[in-house]
């Protein structure tokens, strides 16, 4: 067999179900411990890489969906030679652009697998534990959780904790309106669960990017299941929902509010989160302008914000994260990078125009990263970075291979 490595086909077929299980274990880890997932990934690879061939490899990293994030990489890693920054600061600019040329290896492995579901219900489960624990802590009086940063958020943050509740959220609410016709019960069971998931991020840990994202991803369904009526529809659901979620919830309200007073009170002796963000984009903006075509090179961005700062400047001005993606990757590759990031958004929202639920999976994690990265570098970071890698390389893969013109190349 023409493969990367040479192995007999017994052995491939186990190192095969030793990966699918390898990366069941990588979305089970994932909402929980950034060392785990880090260590079970290079698990994964080492079982995997043996298993792969050189004309499945060839024909996803030559599609739009397999190609553009390799092709991203690569302007990264040529972005390095234009940098005038440390080689310390240009191999850590590129970093965050690694995990994208996991993709295609995923599309290839899904292709041919029939695990996908473990996937699903590991990474649901693993969820639904940490929504217990979540509420857990903030329902018993006096229970605390070791390392943890805020009420209810027992491990990394709020904003990766609920765009993950975000996630299953909509999963759930896919597969209830699926199963509404012929088992009511269990659809009702699930849209529950669903609702526990988006009360947890109403009254426990709201993300405000998260918000933006569930309004944006209630109109999509809306619009996917029934058109327009589907849209006008969900509108009026919505409003009448979030109507009834802010009157009973002041953290909500706190949280949105406070968003506005930050940006109105922020001033060179008054900065608030909200204000920097937006004083962030701003010298973002004039970043690019000084280099639009192609940027300014990979890792240039702390050196940049580090440019114009006096002895009295506040420290808080100096970042390596825009809290943008486009502009993150636009002011080291220019154009030319951000015309690559959008197509490669572009490309895998056209992966997942099937209506079918491993379809909609795949284009809630497209979307929640797309609207998310409007405010935060979420490719780059860790959580939601892989989030992305694995939603887009398991579920691309199993659309693929449930599609008529792939029915026989199931490896």
């Amino acid at each position: 067999m023409n493969g990367v490595l040479s192995v007999t086909t017994p052995h491939r077929m186990r190192l095969a179900r030793i990966a699918d299980g390898l990366a069941a274990a990588v979305a089970v880890s994932l909402p929980w411990s950034t060392s785990a997932t880090g260590i079970l990934i290079v698990l994964w690879l080492i079982a995997l890489v043996p298993t792969l061939d050189g004309a499945s490899l060839r024909r996803e990293v030559l599609s739009a969906a397999g190609g553009l994030p390799v092709l991203l990489w690569a302007l990264g890693a040529v972005g390095m030679l234009w940098a005038e920054a440390s080689w310390s600061d240009r191999i850590a600019g590129l970093s965050g652009f690694h995990k994208l040329l996991l993709i295609p290896l995923l599309l290839v492995q899904f292709r041919r697998s029939e695990q996908v579901q473990w996937v699903i219900l590991g990474f649901l489960a693993s969820c639904a534990l940490l929504l217990v624990v979540s509420w857990m802590l903030v329902l018993i009086p006096g229970l605390s959780w070791r390392g943890s940063k805020s009420p209810g958020v027992p491990v990394k943050d709020y904003m990766s904790q609920s765009a993950l509740f975000a996630v299953c959220a909509f999963g759930l609410i896919d597969r209830a309106a699926e199963l509404w016709r012929t088992g009511k019960e269990r659809a009702i069971v699930l849209l529950l669960a669903a609702a526990l998931f988006i009360a947890n991020i109403a009254f426990v840990a709201t993300g405000r990017t998260t918000l933006i994202v569930l309004a944006v991803l209630a109109l999509l369904f809306g619009l996917r299941k029934s058109g327009w009526r589907g849209g006008l529809g969900v509108c009026v659901i919505g409003g009448v929902l979030s109507a009834g979620l802010w009157a009973s919830s002041p953290y909500l309200r706190d949280r949105v509010s406070t968003a506005i007073e930050e940006v109105e009170r922020y001033s060179a002796n008054n900065v608030t989160s909200a204000g920097l963000r937006l004083e962030y984009w701003r010298k973002s903006l004039t970043f690019i302008a000084e280099a639009p075509a192609v940027g300014h090179g990979t890792g240039t961005i702390p050196q940049l914000f580090r440019r114009d700062v006096g002895p009295d400047t506040d420290r808080q001005l100096i970042t390596t994260n825009p809290h943008n993606q486009i502009l993150t990757v636009a002011i080291q590759l220019g154009f030319l990078g951000a015309i690559a990031l959008i197509a490669m958004w572009a490309a895998h929202i056209a992966l997942f125009r099937d209506h079918t639920s491993f379809a909609w999976l795949g284009l809630v994690v497209v979307v929640q990263n797309m609207v998310g990265s409007l405010f935060n570098s979420y490719l780059f970071d860790f959580g939601q970075g892989w989030l992305y890698v694995l939603g887009v390389g398991i579920m691309g893969g199993t659309v693929l291979r449930g599609r008529p013109s792939d029915s026989g190349s199931k490896g």
